[in-house]
């Protein structure tokens, strides 16, 4: 199941029960809103222990519609990818460092 925005609010708010829910939410919504702005400037975002966002533009190509087999144009677009850190993935697979 993935977390949505409402479930991470209430997980912080269970560790942090002095914090309102409507300045957390705030808190939620301006990193984003940063993350979304800096990605928009072609600027990298790196989360230390979660990963790194980049920007990455993936070429114009021409390419095949599987239900039809019609040639399709797919114009130049921006695409985001995500790296994750050394220790999330040390976690996730358990290993110890």
């Amino acid at each position: 199941m993935a977390i949505v925005k409402s479930e991470l609010i209430k997980q912080l708010k269970k560790s942090y029960p002095n914090f309102l829910t409507r300045d957390l939410t705030k808190i939620i919504d301006i990193v984003i809103k940063e993350i979304k702005v800096s990605l928009k400037r072609n600027e990298g975002v790196e989360l230390r222990g979660f990963g790194t966002f980049r920007t990455n533009i993936q070429k114009a190509s021409i390419r095949r519609n599987p239900k039809t087999g019609e040639k399709v144009s797919v114009p130049k677009k921006q695409t985001i990818k995500w790296k994750m850190s050394k220790d999330l993935f040390k976690k996730l697979n358990n290993e110890k460092e």
